[in-house]
């Protein structure tokens, strides 16, 4: 593991904000790994003084915005015909009309769930979310959950057992505060 994160703090630092933006499509689409592995040591290099942080956040965002637009376009177009060899069209209309419904809460906590991130984007291209919701709510969940992981490479560095400590903490903390904001966005929605 020592040696994939010295290569992606190497390969960050050499591309720099272009390869954080690539880096972060990748994992927002078709190829899913942990973010942190990008972010952290970004925020790392930050640190040192070898890259800006606002930058680095910025380009981390962007990839990711657009790798979840690459999902999104491809379910949009070549999605309901593929998937409706596995569920039925009544379960489809379903997904469509949960995302008329409940679209943008979906997206944004969606974005900041470890396992659900990468493939949100999917059932909301499905449901041929509105493209500026769609934008605003992933750009938000994305932004922080990238700032997040950045502001640990930033202030941690390289205590790997630390970083796996408060990643663990923070994961949990969102996931309980996406948990409230979610019950609060029902009760006003009843």
């Amino acid at each position: 593991m020592n040696e994939i994160i010295s290569w992606i703090v190497a390969t960050v630092g050499d591309m720099g904000y272009a390869g954080i933006f690539i880096m972060m499509f990748l994992e927002s689409s078709f190829f899913p790994f942990p973010s942190e592995i990008v972010m952290v040591p970004a925020g790392y290099l930050a640190s040192r003084g070898e890259m800006n942080i606002v930058i680095a956040v910025l380009a981390g965002t962007a990839g990711s915005v657009a790798g979840e637009w690459f999902n999104y376009l491809l379910a949009a177009s070549a999605g309901r015909k593929a998937v409706s060899k596995f569920l039925k069209e009544h379960h489809l209309n379903k997904i469509e009309k949960f995302f008329e419904q409940h679209g943008e809460i979906s997206t944004f906590n969606g974005r900041l769930i470890p396992g659900i991130r990468q493939y949100i984007s999917f059932p909301a291209g499905l449901a041929k979310m509105h493209p500026a919701k769609f934008t605003f709510y992933t750009s938000l969940g994305a932004g922080i959950w990238v700032t997040v992981l950045a502001l640990l490479g930033y202030y941690i560095g390289e205590n790997q057992q630390l970083i796996h400590r408060y990643l663990r903490e923070i994961t949990l903390a969102l996931i309980i505060l996406l948990l409230l904001g979610t019950v609060i966005y029902i009760k006003r929605k009843k």
